[in-house]
């Protein structure tokens, strides 16, 4: 009834503003992926708590698209509401635009917030929707209709010391002018907060789970201006601004700097990035000649230098120790009868990480989720409204950490109890997947989605599948998910040295399990031979993975030798930094697997 109410008072709004239709996307001014309460309209609006979705309202009905990660958890969210969801991908389900171009006609006005609609996606939508006629203007619609919305966050500013982050700020603009120079560009306006946090090594908490500062950072050939909330920067962050010749504007006076920019330019923008608003305010100044590209700082901190990956591979000691006390204190309370929800799994998680030396915060909500909710990718435990632990099947454990030297992702899936082949067999089938990817060899060049491949082999095998991509790259003291790079069959750019991503296939059956097993790697190079060079991959997560699941008839000689190696790794690495039982009960954690 609540979603229903919404609604109806945003049509009140289409109607007094002359629209007939409403475009809502998951998306803030900087194209972020969590986003601030601040924005989070599509959430408000529809109901729906996943963290990707576009809603469209017209007068007569709504739709709601979302991937195959979220189909489960939308469908019973959405349940009531009277917004049709969307599944993407399968067939006979139209896009966003299809199904806009069916329900406005000749004439209508198709209202999006400039502010917050990435130019590329209004391309698409002016593209298909000029054939019938119909206009989409720049209203903010949500923000008219949304009582008590959330102030915009202005939480403190810290900077990231060269020790931790390599390269100073100077530094790493040095490296951006000089990518932009071999594109005969001047300069551009970094919109996208993960571009500026690592640009500038200035972090914040502006974002749940991402340590962020709502930030602009205008850069040219001789000029570097970043718009922040002036009030959020101590003596330290406007003393290490201006050691790096980086002026300090307020957060508000972005618009203004655009539309007075008079010196003429070139400036790089990435339509995929750059909301609508702003994009129009440089392509309507005579000064400026917008040059259309990727923003070069995704492709720069992809790579991490060595400091940095020095830096991730302590993170990931310490977050092993914490999945180490995380694991045995399970056992301790359901040893001891204690009746455990979902929800006290991710109370649990939290607790273990926060006594880790320079932890900030989860990187991501954690997932605690056992039986049919580990089904739905994105789902998370409410208190009072999950599922109490039972002793049969599997809990998923999804999680992360943000330490000022770095950034985690692991999953594990436990056994609760006794399990039956048929759940063994899946979960060994998700391991000999996962295994496959993290034993890889290719030739330098090789794409996310040659790569992808290799983890879903054993499952394809068996006429299965997972309906997301194979992994994700990860930032550094930064986003969760980042990219490049990244692992899914669409994906056309090449895994290189340096480059962390996410290794973390599954399986998934409706209303019956989910599996999933990940670990962080980061590619090198293995080798150089008359045909080229070649790369591979090295862990960098350190937990055991469930031996109780495996089928090891299953696994081939080299899996196995590979996951004996492993936890052979996992063992020398964490044992310094446990007490004694801990480590006699990771020694048997690790003990080898005979074939």
């Amino acid at each position: 009834m609540e979603t229903k109410e919404r609604l109806a008072r945003l049509r009140a709004e289409m109607e007094a503003a002359g629209a007939a239709g409403c475009l809502i996307p998951s998306s803030d001014p900087h194209a972020s992926e969590y986003l601030p309460d601040h924005w989070a309209a599509r959430r408000y609006f529809s109901g729906f708590t996943g963290s990707v979705g576009t809603l469209a309202v017209t007068m007569n009905g709504a739709a709601l698209w979302v991937d195959g990660r979220y189909f489960v958890q939308a469908e019973h969210q959405l349940e009531g509401s009277g917004i049709e969801l969307q599944r993407m991908g399968l067939p006979g389900v139209p896009t966003v635009e299809e199904y806009l171009c069916r329900a406005l006609c000749k004439g209508d006005v198709l209202a999006v917030d400039g502010a917050v609609t990435p130019t590329a996606q209004v391309r698409r939508l002016q593209k298909a929707l000029e054939k019938q006629g119909v206009q989409v203007q720049d209203i903010d619609l949500p923000g008219r209709c949304w009582p008590d919305r959330p102030p915009m966050p202005a939480t403190p500013c810290f900077v990231l010391g060269r020790e931790l982050a390599g390269l100073t700020a100077s530094e790493k603009l040095a490296k951006l002018r000089e990518a932009l120079d071999k594109e005969k560009a001047d300069g551009m306006l970094l919109g996208r907060l993960d571009s500026v946090a690592w640009l500038l090594n200035l972090r914040a908490y502006d974002l749940d789970c991402t340590p962020f500062a709502l930030a602009w950072c205008w850069v040219d050939r001789g000029r570097a201006v970043v718009f922040l909330d002036s009030s959020r920067a101590d003596e330290t962050v406007r003393g290490y601004l201006a050691e790096n010749s980086v002026e300090l504007q307020e957060y508000d006076q972005v618009e203004e700097f655009l539309a007075h920019v008079q010196a003429p330019l070139v400036l790089r923008a990435e339509p995929e990035s750059l909301n609508w608003r702003f994009w129009r305010l440089l392509e309507t100044n005579s000064a400026v000649t917008v040059q259309e590209g990727a923003d070069p700082v995704q492709e720069l901190k992809a790579v991490k230098n060595e400091t940095e990956i020095a830096c991730i591979r302590a993170s990931h000691k310490k977050d092993g120790v914490a999945m180490v006390r995380f694991e045995r204190e399970l056992e301790r309370r359901r040893a001891a009868g204690e009746t455990l929800y979902e929800s006290d799994v991710e109370n649990i998680l939290i607790e273990c990480r926060r006594k880790g030396e320079g932890y900030l915060e989860e990187s991501f909500s954690a997932i605690a989720a056992c039986g049919a909710n580990a089904a739905m990718m994105h789902y998370h435990a409410e208190p009072g409204a999950c599922s109490p632990l039972a002793d049969h099947g599997f809990l998923l454990v999804d999680c992360g950490g943000q330490y000022m030297d770095g950034t985690t992702d692991i999953t594990r899936t436990y056994a609760l109890g006794e399990l039956t082949d048929a759940e063994k067999r899946m979960y060994t089938l998700v391991l000999k997947g996962h295994i496959d990817l993290a034993m890889l060899v290719f030739p330098m060049g090789s794409t996310g989605g040659n790569l992808d491949l290799a983890a879903r082999r054993p499952l394809w095998a068996e006429g299965l599948d997972y309906r997301c991509g194979t992994g994700h790259g990860v930032g550094f003291v930064g986003g969760v998910h980042e990219t490049p790079p990244r692992l899914n069959q669409a994906d056309r750019k090449a895994i290189t040295p340096g480059m962390v991503v996410t290794d973390e296939p599954g399986y998934y059956e409706t209303d019956v399990m989910g599996i999933r097993i990940e670990n962080e790697l980061i590619c090198v190079s293995r080798m150089r031979t008359e045909y080229g060079e070649f790369c591979g991959f090295e862990p960098l997560t350190r937990c055991p993975i469930g031996r109780e699941a495996i089928l090891p008839d299953m696994l081939t000689r080299e899996e196995l030798a590979w996951l004996n190696a492993y936890h052979q790794t996992v063992l020398e690495d964490l044992s310094p930094l446990l007490d004694e039982e801990e480590r006699a009960w990771l020694a048997d954690r690790c003990r080898p697997i005979e074939g």
